[in-house]
């Protein structure tokens, strides 16, 4: 390696730790700046800085790559899309994205007007900002008031703001420190939302009364609890607003008549651990699911003016093989969602208990409930997507079966699902169990040949991987390479159980579940080791980084975008703002020394041993609330120190963005065509694209 090209190195300043009588070593602590949010210490900033030069210059002999792969990226997006109008009351949506545009325009139309009109265009309000996030878009009942909710430096902190669709013109930005949640009432002068502590924990619901000074926002719910957040919805119905408050395993549920927010509130069902619960509601009755008898819940309902438990009435008992994820309440007939045998379904089911799932032609696919805003209808909007089909939007005729396709995702540059093949694998990791992999490939590619492989996972909070269509993957199967998900526990593809048997004392099986389907695919022929990239972010950044302590000689590049690897210190901290909130997802190490030794056991950051390692890319975010850019840093810092061999080593922060890296359409793209410029220098296909 040159002079010139020589990585940063990040002073050792040893801090000591100590919990239940047991003393380790942080030498990169101080990384943290006493001031986050901010980051402010020169130090800190200089020395990722530093790094982003050194990712610059390492990454700069494939800058055509990387242009190339961006270009092919951009190629496969339609510049002109635009939506499928949705119907809500006297108007129709849609959004649209014009050439060259980064953020869309959302439109509306009256149903008996020729033209539409500009509800909203994040052109202009993105305009000279280096990151931007629409996240709320809500029209009051009456439809002239417009409430929106935006961000614009990537650390979820979004400002409330209202503006008159009658005269185009802003009215006011009511509040700027929001988890960017609102809802109307139904009196159409009332505007509820979610408001944030100083530590961005989501924890209270205040509601605006038009006209008034939002300093005077009237206090509906406060949660106390740390580990809880609170969130707002509306039922289809637009009955009720629901405020929800919980955890990763346990929540409730309190009431607000939509009709009259000056009311009470009332409470559903009082928490208690691990039991959570989801409501919509219809003619008279709410219709609940619940996991108080069944891990995979079952459906119940109760009168809407006695919602309690005592009143629940059971209407679909829970099983093994059907893990109901939510209830979708329409005027004749209420929607399931559910995973069934590992993927997901949509259950129709009308009020007298006929029902029947949705038919969908291909064996491995992802069918989710779409964008639907009207109670009375005969038809739902589904999502559909597979590795081989782009997204598709569907209307689902109810009483005829149906299915309409309103929309595929077009690729501007071509593409042919006959020239490539999907399927499901099992791997068996060492337990004994059955771990899916979905794989995709050219029908053309060599399986007996051992070929480059991409791998990917999570595996955390009962998130699963469902199947589905990337443009840019093509990049990779028209190259020759296979692409597959490894649906690890910790996801819920199996079910609830497959989330409870990758957490806690049980988390360590999302790893070996991880190493198990890379070892199956190298024994059937699909790739070989060190010819295996792997990717994961947040949580899934996390496997990375431990599977990269465990087994470093199979992999031949790993990419950890935002990666959770400073588990330990994190959990150890309560001023963090995800902190209490994690502890039912990976214990409390606090005041469970248990918890505490587990974690330290696989934390990937106190796990970096003395050993060589693949070429590593490993991504920041400056302002990242989920993800503090300390984590990743620290976890680069400490590997450069300590790592046996002179493979690339490369820390991108992004000094502009936070969890989720750049905003615009395309701008997302240039770092997706890095990540995978990298991953070609690492495996050997850079050399064939001249770069």
């Amino acid at each position: 390696m040159t002079p010139e090209l020589a990585p940063p190195t990040a002073p050792r300043r040893p801090t000591i730790l100590e919990r239940f009588g047991i003393a380790w070593t942080d030498e990169y602590a101080w990384l943290r700046d006493p001031s986050y949010p901010e980051v402010k210490d020169p130090a800190i900033r200089g020395y990722l800085e530093a790094e982003n030069a050194y990712a610059d210059a390492v990454m700069a002999p494939h800058r055509g790559l990387i242009e190339r792969l961006h270009a092919e990226f951009k190629g496969r997006i339609k510049e002109d899309d635009r939506s499928v109008p949705v119907r809500e009351g006297m108007f129709e949506y849609h959004w649209q994205f014009f050439p060259g545009a980064q953020y869309r325009t959302w439109f509306r139309r009256r149903l008996d007007a020729a033209e539409a009109e500009i509800l909203l265009d994040e052109r202009q309000l993105a305009e000279g900002l280096s990151y931007f996030n629409l996240r709320a878009l809500e029209v009051s009942p009456d439809g002239r008031l417009l409430a929106y909710t935006t961000d614009e430096d990537g650390s979820e902190r979004y400002g409330l703001h209202l503006r008159n669709l009658e005269t185009g013109e802003g009215m006011a930005d009511l509040v700027g420190n929001t988890s960017g949640a609102v809802e109307w009432a139904e009196d159409g002068r009332t505007l509820l939302y979610v408001e944030l502590n100083d530590k961005l924990r989501p924890f209270r619901v205040r509601a605006h009364r038009l006209g008034q000074d939002p300093a005077e926002d009237r206090i509906l719910y406060e949660e106390a609890d740390p580990a809880f957040f609170v969130s707002l919805a509306k039922t289809r119905s637009r009955c009720f607003i629901l405020i929800a408050s919980g955890t990763h395993v346990t929540r409730e549920i309190r009431l607000l008549d939509a009709a009259d927010p000056e009311s009470p509130l009332r409470l559903v069902a009082r928490r208690r651990e691990e039991h959570r619960y989801g409501l919509d509601h219809a003619h008279g009755r709410f219709w609940i699911l619940t996991n108080d008898r069944h891990e995979n819940f079952r459906l119940v309902s109760a009168p809407e003016d006695a919602p309690e438990e005592a009143n629940w009435r059971e209407e679909i008992p829970g099983d093994d093989r059907h893990y109901l994820l939510a209830v979708s309440c329409f005027q004749d007939f209420m929607v399931l969602s559910e995973r069934s045998d590992g993927l997901s379904d949509i259950r129709i089911r009308r009020y007298d208990g006929e029902e029947h799932v949705i038919d969908f032609p291909e064996p491995v696919y992802t069918a989710t409930l779409g964008d639907n805003r009207e109670f009375a209808t005969d038809r739902i909007r589904v999502s559909y997507t597979s590795m081989v089909t782009p997204p598709s939007v569907i209307d689902y005729v109810v009483g005829t079966r149906e299915l309409i396709v309103r929309k595929e995702q077009e690729i501007p540059s071509g593409y042919d699902k006959s020239r490539y093949v999907t399927r499901r694998l099992m791997a068996p990791a060492p337990d004994g169990v059955e771990v899916p992999i979905t794989i995709v490939h050219r029908k053309d590619f060599p399986r007996a040949g051992g070929g480059p492989l991409f791998l990917y996972g999570y595996g955390s909070y009962g998130h699963g991987l469902d199947p589905a269509f990337a443009p840019s993957r093509l990049s990779l199967l028209d190259r020759g390479m296979v692409f597959a998900y490894a649906h690890v526990r910790g996801g819920d593809e199996m079910g609830y159980r497959w989330y409870r048997d990758g957490k806690l004392f049980r988390k360590k099986n999302s790893f070996t579940d991880f190493i198990a389907c890379a070892e199956y695919l190298i024994r059937e022929g699909y790739t070989q080791p060190g010819r295996i990239a792997i990717k994961g972010g947040s949580a899934g950044g996390m496997l990375m980084g431990a599977v990269t302590n465990m087994r470093p000689e199979l992999w031949g590049c790993v990419i950890a975008e935002v990666p959770f690897v400073d588990v330990l210190n994190t959990m150890l901290d309560a001023s963090l703002p995800l902190t209490p909130i994690e502890w039912p997802e990976w214990g409390n190490p606090i005041e469970d020394r248990a918890a505490f030794e587990y974690i330290r056991s696989y934390s990937p950051y106190d796990n970096i041993r003395p050993q060589a390692y693949p070429p590593m890319l490993v991504t920041a975010g400056i302002s990242d609330p989920r993800v503090t850019y300390w984590e990743p840093a620290k976890f680069v810092a400490r590997l450069r120190a300590t790592k046996t061999d002179e493979h690339l080593l490369l820390l991108r922060t992004n000094m502009d963005a936070g969890h989720f890296g750049k905003s615009g359409r395309f701008d997302a793209l240039l770092e997706l065509a890095e990540q995978y410029a990298f991953m070609f220098h690492c495996l050997g296909l850079a050399e064939r694209e001249g770069a």
